[in-house]
């Protein structure tokens, strides 16, 4: 997601993929793996809108996707995928958004945050 460092990999099946520069996989490559890296940049990204993925996790109770999904939509986001699961008290959601500026997906996670109940949220 812009503007983080971005980096390319020769894959054996997949073509070229593109990771965060700071990923583990990436970090991971032995000396002979560092040969298929390549350079990446986002090219013209203006106000372009690209998806990101939030992970929330917080203490089931009914009403609290109503909840999640209304301080998401109080930024005016459009929210792309949604997965959610509830075990032993806990919910675990993720939700796939489209934003223009990181900034935007900070106040997201403020605004979800904030939530009764929210005990994290995060860019995944």
């Amino acid at each position: 997601m812009p503007p983080d460092s971005i980096i390319g990999f020769v894959s054996k099946a997949r073509g070229v993929t593109v990771h965060r520069a700071d990923c583990t996989n990436m970090l991971k490559l032995d000396q002979k793996q560092h040969e298929r890296q390549m350079p990446a940049s986002w090219g013209n990204t203006a106000d372009a809108p690209f998806s990101a993925e939030i992970e929330v996790r917080a203490m089931d109770r009914q009403g609290l996707l109503r909840d999640v999904s209304e301080a998401i939509a109080r930024e005016k986001v459009n929210v792309t995928a949604v997965n959610t699961i509830s075990k032993n008290n806990e919910a675990s959601m993720r939700f796939t958004v489209e934003i223009t500026k990181l900034e935007h997906l900070v106040r997201i996670l403020k605004m979800v945050q904030e939530v009764p109940g929210v005990m994290f949220a995060a860019r995944r």
